[in-house]
């Protein structure tokens, strides 16, 4: 057993290996605080097909913290949001470190043994990841760290702990190799462009000793790579099949209509195999892969040659053009805020709903359970590309869209206390060629503002793209589908008009250099500045009214005493007002009430209903009450449900009185006026002095 260990901001990381889980490629226990990771890798067959077959599971067990699993079975089922954006983002900075052509089955396994409140498992999931892979036999060309960065009271912290994330104004998972930044994945409260890159970059520096802990275990205990080469094909027909095909492709991607450049390349595809691709040839399985990978190698060759050469686009924009932006709002009649938002040949309809605080999210999260109030799901159809697939749950890219623009968002949404309703925004995207999430972002800030929602500011999305060769590159802004499958880079970047809110950045290449990062974030500024401007034409601000089909919320404070009063026994009070008054109410232990009705009549009639439960009796105030016992020296009269006061012999009438009975029964109604509450909570009521004051009014 080997053990590496080195002391990150304050916390000592360990990465163990040899001890567990030992029958794996390889595997490690990456331990932080209370916080350890088991993470295993697996090598298994050749698959066919020129796509790398890496699954990487993150798990969270509920034993970590001391928990029993919820709901019947009692063990953990499928996975969680959480657990399925960390294997995503475990996935994105180690799947580009394989060679091109590797086809082995790789399994990457990631199970959290203990969660330490303070320290999040993510980033440590993805440095054992990265470990696992290094000390296997798997021709890994990492290994890869990952930190967290944020910031507090403007000072940079690497991996922050959660009572520090809670104050910090950023919030970025970095990858990177020894060279590079490869990943990044994050959230900002509008931070400038120029300090989330100090930021990034600072990260970059501050992973480089967690890289040297992988290659001092692998140089313990690592394994000898397998050997691999590419295989070799037949260059002479590759290059027959480039000069028949080159052209017809040459012609085909400078059709700018998304579907009908797709079938024209679809035909090329056909006509070369049916010129090289004969029935009874022995090889013809051989052959057909062989044009399929030239003509993919074409295709991309030759949209590059259109940028770096001819300087135009497959839709002939330059590189820092967006494209042509339409947007409506109020397009859904009865839904509570909508926009449709189109650019080229992305669209999304996007609807906000305000609900009350009972309708939030419950998340029984691995370390507890807690409430979302703000929730952005987005959805992608497969109409939405033109194709046939049955319609399933999320998969892991749109629960990953879904997060990356509900961070962006989230940023701009006002506090409960500020805005006392649940919000779900749905997007559905109904035509894509790129930047969908992007689209998502956009159209959730016009549909919030639609809905009158008091957001900060509005929220735009961009992609970036990137084409490289050698030391020369061009920097993309809205990247098309095709730019997104053949480019190097996608670099998505949201914020308002003061800076940063959310970033998401993939590369298919080694790494990316200071420059090119400086410069994809200067045009996504600039391509974010035009958007707002757009948004603004269609809406500049949030609706002062909210729409008729919401409901209205009404947030008043009680006494914490009388929570017990409007409840009721069993229930019973509470239930009374919601079902006359036709309203939602929910209470919290420090009395904050909560009410929801469709309208504000039912609101203001269980209002008037609460108060008189729980108003405290006022000196001097003259009540109608009701006599609820007598005695010899008075009578007892509730002026207030629950409450009552003595009304003394001597304050019933200015006439000397024998006998309480001569002048009140039990059920009278009378009024009386508080002389006096004690410090016992005792009351003191005069009947003579009500009707005085009466009298002279």
């Amino acid at each position: 057993m080997v053990v590496i260990e080195r002391d990150i901001n304050g916390t000592k990381l360990s990465i163990e290996s040899g001890k567990v889980a030992k029958q794996a490629s390889g595997s490690v226990v990456v331990r932080s605080g209370d916080s350890m990771v088991l993470v295993t890798a697996c090598c298994g067959d050749e698959r066919d097909g020129d796509f790398l077959p890496l699954t990487i599971d993150y798990v969270e067990k509920t034993y970590a913290a001391g928990k029993i699993p919820g709901g019947y079975l009692k063990r953990e089922g499928r996975l969680g949001e959480k657990e399925t954006l960390t294997s995503r983002l475990i996935d994105r900075p180690c799947r580009p470190l394989f060679p091109k052509g590797f086809n082995h089955e790789i399994q990457v396994t990631a199970t959290v043994l203990s969660a330490d409140p303070e320290i999040d498992t993510d980033v440590m999931a993805l440095c054992g990841a990265s470990a696992a892979l290094t000390l296997s036999e798997l021709p890994f060309e990492g290994p890869v760290a990952g930190v967290r960065v944020g910031r507090v009271d403007g000072k940079l912290i690497i991996n922050p702990k959660e009572s520090e994330r809670e104050k910090s104004d950023m919030d970025f998972i970095v990858a990177g190799t020894r060279d590079a930044i490869v990943m990044v994945e994050g959230g900002a409260q509008e931070v400038p462009e120029a300090e989330v890159l100090e930021a990034l970059f600072y990260a970059h520096k501050e992973m480089q000793p967690i890289i040297d802990m992988q290659l001092e275990l692998q140089e313990k205990l690592g394994k000898p790579k397998m050997e691999f080469a590419p295989k070799e094909r037949d260059e002479e027909l590759a290059a027959r099949i480039r000069n028949f095909a080159e052209p017809k492709i040459n012609e085909a991607i400078r059709i700018p209509a998304k579907l009908e450049r797709r079938d024209a390349l679809k035909a090329v595809k056909e006509a070369v195999k049916e010129e090289f691709v004969k029935e009874d040839d022995p090889a013809a399985e051989e052959v057909a892969a062989l044009v399929s990978s030239v003509i993919e190698e074409t295709h991309s060759e030759l949209v590059r040659s259109m940028v770096f050469k001819e300087k135009i686009r497959i839709d002939r924009r330059d590189n820092k053009t967006v494209r042509p932006i339409d947007i409506e709002v109020g397009v859904l009649p009865r839904s509570h805020g909508s926009a449709l938002f189109t650019r080229g040949e992305t669209q999304a309809i996007v609807t906000a709903t305000l609900g009350t605080e009972i309708e939030a999210q419950r998340v029984d999260a691995l370390l507890g359970e807690y409430k979302k109030l703000f929730m952005l799901h987005y959805n992608f159809p497969p109409f939405s590309v033109g194709e046939v697939r049955p319609l399933r749950g999320p998969g892991r890219r749109e629960i990953g869209h879904g997060a990356l623009a509900e961070r962006a968002v989230s940023a701009v949404v006002p506090d409960l206390k500020d805005f006392p309703y649940v919000i779900r925004v749905v997007s559905e995207i109904t035509e894509s060629n790129g930047s969908s999430s992007m689209a998502t972002v956009c159209g959730a800030s016009l549909s919030l503002m639609d809905a009158g929602v008091p957001i900060k500011a509005p929220v735009a999305g961009i992609a970036m793209g990137l084409m490289k060769e050698g030391d020369d590159f061009v920097v993309l802004t809205d990247i098309l589908g095709d730019e997104d499958h053949l480019g190097d880079m996608d670099f998505k970047v949201c914020g308002t008009r003061e800076g940063i809110t959310a970033l998401q950045m993939d590369i298919k290449i080694k790494g990316l250099a200071r420059e090119i990062m400086d410069q994809a974030l200067a045009q996504a500024r600039e391509a974010r500045m035009h958007i707002l401007d757009k948004m603004a034409d269609a809406i500049s601000e949030p609706r002062k009214e909210l729409s008729v089909h919401a409901p209205r919320i009404y947030t008043m404070k009680i006494n914490s005493d009388k929570i017990r009063d409007v409840i009721g026994p069993g229930g019973k009070t509470i239930r009374s007002i919601t079902e006359s008054c036709g309203v939602k109410i929910d209470i919290t232990d420090d009395g904050t009430v909560t009410i929801a009705g469709n309208d504000q009549k039912s609101i203001d009639s269980a209002i008037s209903v609460i108060d008189s439960l729980t108003a405290e009796p006022e000196v001097g105030k003259i009540y109608r009450g009701v006599v609820k016992r007598i005695a010899d020296f008075g009578a007892f009269v509730e002026i207030l449900p629950g409450t009552d006061g003595l009304l003394h012999i001597s304050q019933i009438s200015e006439d000397r009185i024998r006998r309480v009975t001569d002048v009140l029964s039990e059920g009278d109604e009378v009024m009386v006026k508080v002389l006096e509450v004690d410090r016992f909570g005792k009351i003191k009521l005069s009947k003579k002095e009500a009707e005085a004051d009466m009298a002279s009014q």
